[in-house]
């Protein structure tokens, strides 16, 4: 296997480089080490470490976005996320639209794609508002909230859960049953929880076989992909991968932007007053908290990566966050600006495995934002917020917030 070279000059004190630390990212500071390697080892080889085998990082901007446009000598079919050695395959691997490569991804993108187009998201507004204002109106009543679990969580699981036909009186059941599956620092409890989430799912799926509504787990149970129907257990994981995506993303762009809001009240109190810079403003927020910490990619073949050969077989892993902090293809890229523009971020990555759910949660974040802007004058920590202990996602775990309402009009566009 063909090492790294050597940095590239002496000038940056070099870091301690544990990518797989949960830590880092809760009580770290990952940007220092991504900047590092930016900057010095941009093709970084990871020694195994924490139980984890050893892989390939990537950090730069470039490097990233070629490796997500090249899915045919980067594979997703063997997992997208780094797991420890001993837990073997990802039982995803080739059945599951994430866990795909075209030309399957593609079809089994083609069942569910309906339900995300712009035309499908726009009929799907008054059902997002609707959600968002119920939501912050029992926010208001409290005043001071936690907002991730009290708003940003809820938000997109009600919407996803609307999506997929979860009947109303089990929204709550579903919320508790992912928060632990999703957010728990119990292993024991995070596993058992996403047993409890997946029998829920497989007993929804079969009562939609024998009665199926316009929902995406009825059009999963009947969909036909190569000629044949999917069975129990690709049904079953790629509703799971509908559930995690749909709501991950949301919850931690929606925290971690309004946490920056709270961190720079000049960018909030500029968006309170001009509406209209809504759709930069999101943009920011989601280069800004770049929900996915890493993607894998496995090679299928050896491939040339700057200057270094790396061999067919190897796991390669992109960090988002730092590609989206890149100063040679962002301005300032260490500073929040909603107004940022050009903002060619890779949140929702690019290429083939481009976020399907990218106009929804566009949507769901431009409404949360509005209506927040036109309730509520000021916003202010009610505590010192928490950030998630994880090298799969980042951002706040818990975000105490006091919500002022708003004692004057504030300029509105339709959003």
């Amino acid at each position: 296997m063909t090492k790294s070279l050597p940095p590239a000059n002496g000038v940056d004190p070099r870091p301690h480089i544990d990518l797989v630390d949960p830590q880092l990212y809760a009580t770290g500071d990952p940007h220092t080490i991504w900047r590092w390697l930016r900057r010095n080892d941009p093709v970084y080889w990871h020694e195994p470490s924490r139980g984890m085998p050893g892989f390939w990082v990537l950090s730069t901007y470039d490097d990233i976005v070629s490796v997500l446009g090249n899915p045919e000598v980067f594979s997703s079919a063997q997992g997208i996320l780094l797991r420890p050695a001993s837990h073997g395959p990802d039982p995803g691997g080739g059945r599951t639209l994430a866990l795909t490569d075209p030309p399957r991804h593609r079809k089994l993108r083609s069942v569910i794609r309906p339900w995300f187009t712009e035309r499908a998201v726009r009929k799907l507004t008054p059902t997002l508002r609707a959600i968002t204002q119920t939501l912050l109106s029992d926010a208001a009543e409290k005043g001071v909230v936690e907002f991730v679990n009290d708003v940003a969580a809820r938000l997109p699981l009600y919407v996803i859960c609307h999506l997929m036909g979860v009947p109303d009186y089990d929204r709550e059941r579903l919320f508790e049953i992912t928060s632990r599956a999703f957010c728990s620092e119990d292993p024991s409890e995070r596993r058992s929880s996403h047993v409890q989430l997946m029998e829920y799912i497989l007993a929804l799926a079969e009562k939609k076989r024998r009665e199926p509504e316009g929902d995406i787990i009825s059009v999963l149970a009947a969909a036909e992909v190569d000629g044949r129907r999917l069975n129990e257990v690709e049904l079953l994981l790629n509703c799971d991968n509908v559930f995690v995506g749909g709501t991950e993303n949301v919850r931690i762009a929606a925290a971690g932007g309004f946490l920056q809001f709270l961190q720079n009240p000049a960018q909030w109190h500029a968006l309170r007053s001009d509406l209209r810079s809504l759709p930069t403003a999101v943009e920011e927020v989601l280069r800004w908290t770049t929900t996915p910490t890493h993607l894998l990619r496995t090679t299928r073949a050896a491939v040339r990566i700057g200057q270094l050969t790396i061999g067919e077989g190897e796991r390669v892993t992109l960090w988002l966050p730092s590609a989206n902090r890149d100063d040679n293809t962002f301005t300032s890229p260490d500073t929040f600006d909603i107004h940022r523009a050009p903002n060619r971020h890779i949140s929702l990555g690019t290429g083939e495995h481009f976020c399907l759910g990218g106009i929804l949660a566009r949507a769901e974040l431009q409404i949360l934002y509005a209506e927040m802007a036109l309730r509520f004058n000021g916003i202010e920590q009610a505590g010192n917020p928490t950030l998630l202990p994880s090298i799969v996602v980042n951002g706040p775990k818990t975000l105490p917030v006091r919500l002022i309402p708003a004692r004057h009009n504030v300029s509105h566009q339709s959003t």
